[in-house]
């Protein structure tokens, strides 16, 4: 088990960074709109990228297709190599892609730790999550992982405090400190600042930046601002292509990115 990082642990050791997801040419269409228009993308190994547009850009819809929601019409999902075009939400969890809303929701009449360790024994695959919490609640308190979780995504002084109770940083950090305690190798985000503070955004990110070189990380958001210094790779969407797609102000200084996202006209250099 790899076990959460802590404050304390170094930068990730550097190695090769394969493609461990990749649409091949996936579009999706709802009746005559075209949401997702031949699109090749890949995620690689340990990166933190990022994806970007305006309403209807099709940013979500690719979110989708990556992880199981909807098929595509036509092109290719690949985990690793092997084709999961037609796999199910579930299988991709197996396989190690999480995304945040496949768990169930958070059970907002139990406490915050009642919540990190449904999360930890479903994903270990541990049977009668509730009864077994009833009866073992105090030993599974000292699990590493959850001890670990509460302490990285700050979370210790809501231990005990019921989810309905939490502010919606807090949720926010909970919802993820679930996700990760599963170990994915691709965590996918959808949208995971939308609706907190400036504080919430910047504790939110704050946790995230832990993760960063230690798996494969893909923020879909609607605003580059907020995830300026988070991304180390942006792609840029409209109208259903990607539009532009390298490092973070390479990208956003991309003519075509300053005419469809910006809305600004193109200036030389």
């Amino acid at each position: 088990m790899r076990g959460l990082p802590t404050p304390e642990d170094g930068p990730p050791t550097p190695r090769a960074r394969a493609e461990i997801v990749q649409a091949v040419h996936v579009t999706k269409r709802f009746g005559e709109l075209v949401a997702v228009d031949g699109v090749t993308y890949a995620l690689r190994e340990d990166e933190v990228a990022g994806i970007v547009g305006s309403n209807g850009a099709g940013k979500t819809t690719l979110f989708n297709l990556l992880t199981g929601y909807y098929p595509p019409d036509e092109g290719t999902i690949l985990y690793r190599g092997q084709d999961i075009t037609r796999a199910s939400p579930q299988k991709r969890i197996e396989l190690g892609m999480m995304r945040t809303f496949q768990l169930a929701s958070t059970f907002d009449n139990l406490t915050t730790i009642d919540n990190l360790v449904l999360a930890f024994f479903r994903a270990h695959r541990r049977p009668s999550l509730l009864s077994m919490l009833a009866t073992t609640r105090s030993r599974h308190r000292q699990e590493e992982q959850i001890t670990q979780a509460l302490e990285v995504f700050e979370l210790q002084d809501a231990c005990d405090r019921l989810v309905r109770h939490l502010s919606l940083g807090e949720k926010r950090r909970l919802e993820i400190a679930m996700a990760v305690l599963a170990e994915p190798r691709v965590l996918l985000l959808d949208e995971p600042l939308a609706g907190l503070s400036e504080s919430e955004i910047k504790s939110v990110l704050g946790v995230l930046r832990r993760h960063s070189g230690r798996q494969t990380i893909l923020i879909v958001e609607h605003k580059v601002s907020q995830i300026a210094d988070f991304v180390e790779r942006l792609t840029v969407m409209h109208e259903g292509k990607i539009i532009a797609d390298g490092g973070y102000a390479e990208t956003l200084r991309d003519p075509e990115v300053r005419r469809s996202y910006w809305q600004i006209g193109a200036s030389p250099g």
